[in-house]
């Protein structure tokens, strides 16, 4: 992080690298971090959800970097862990849209380390 103005009001400019591109960001005095989280989804009747969770997942496609999906034929209901990594802002707007599909149950656990 290095400074590019002067005063009070002296904006910082970020430099982070990604796999697939180099970001540059200036924002007012703060530098948006990453976390890694974990989302956790049980779908119940997942032939009447899944197709609504997998569009959802698709538009976030550039923060999800692992996913896992577990069908129990026993009974109609599959449980998906997502592997996320992004800014919380990211991450929260997945895990509500996620959370407000009917039959989908959600829960995000966020790691306490931030990565650039």
């Amino acid at each position: 992080m290095f400074p590019v103005g002067g005063g009070v009001d002296e904006l910082y400019m970020c430099v982070f690298s990604d796999l697939e591109k180099a970001h540059f960001l200036l924002w007012k005095g703060l530098c948006i971090m990453k976390r890694i989280a974990v989302i956790s989804a049980v779908l119940d009747e997942p032939h009447h959800c899944q197709q609504a969770f997998n569009d959802t997942v698709s538009g976030f496609q550039g923060i999800v970097k692992g996913r896992m999906g577990i069908p129990f034929e026993e009974v109609p209901v599959a449980v998906i862990s997502l592997t996320v990594v992004g800014d919380l802002d990211d991450i929260n707007s997945l895990t509500g849209k996620l959370g407000r599909i009917e039959g989908v149950t959600v829960r995000t656990a966020v790691a306490k380390t931030e990565i650039p």
